[in-house]
């Protein structure tokens, strides 16, 4: 199951969801509301959608809040049907743009619920629950570069690699891609494919 980001709508994760198909997987995609819900809200929407689906085994997929979502709904849940989850550009460790914005009401608003409770909120502790992989992107292209110039190096132009470190992930990798990027490139699409098979990033050749 792939769940996007802020600001988007599930269809924006069509491109990618139409490559992990072509792995073998019955890929679908999850939209929800990112803004106006808060991060538990969705979660709860999240478990209920995949719970509703006829599979034995469900992997998650998240791109940046969205991985955020898949982490929260995973923190009350010790279902047997999760599988294996990779996070693409999720500021597991907070995020230097959203902090900027949250200065003030407008950048609140322009935030929404989700994320502005996912930076005040303590962080989920998953090592040795669940087996997670994390993408990060090294290209520096993209809206965060504008909003709140600093972000840390390496970065996606939104999210700095070391915003994305889970503690106990399984396995983490970084490429050259850009934030929104993610989602467009056959590169990322390929190393999803391998965590959700073998549980580790392919790093051959």
């Amino acid at each position: 199951m792939l769940v996007h980001g802020l600001w988007v709508h599930g269809v924006f994760m069509e491109w990618q969801r139409r490559r992990v198909a072509r792995c073998g997987y019955r890929a679908v995609s999850f939209s929800y509301p990112s803004m106006r819900l808060s991060l538990g809200e969705n979660a709860e929407r999240l478990a209920r959608f995949a719970g509703a689906l006829e599979a034995d085994l469900v992997h998650f997929v998240g791109h940046s809040l969205g991985g955020l979502v898949v982490l929260r709904m995973l923190e009350g849940s010790r279902a047997a049907s999760v599988g294996r989850v990779v996070l693409e550009g999720s500021p597991y460790q907070g995020n230097h743009a959203a902090r900027r914005l949250t200065g003030n009401v407008v950048g609140r608003c322009v935030l929404g619920r989700s994320m502005t409770e996912w930076l005040a909120a303590e962080k989920p502790r998953l090592a040795g629950r669940y087996e997670i992989g994390v993408i990060a992107g090294r290209m520096s292209l993209g809206l965060g570069r504008l909003i709140a110039p600093g972000i840390p190096r390496p970065n996606d132009g939104v999210v700095s690699v070391e915003e994305t470190r889970v503690p106990g992930a399984r396995d983490h990798i970084t490429l050259n891609v850009s934030h929104s990027g993610m989602l467009l490139s056959a590169a990322v699409a390929r190393q999803i494919c391998a965590f959700l098979g073998h549980g580790r990033f392919d790093r051959a050749g």
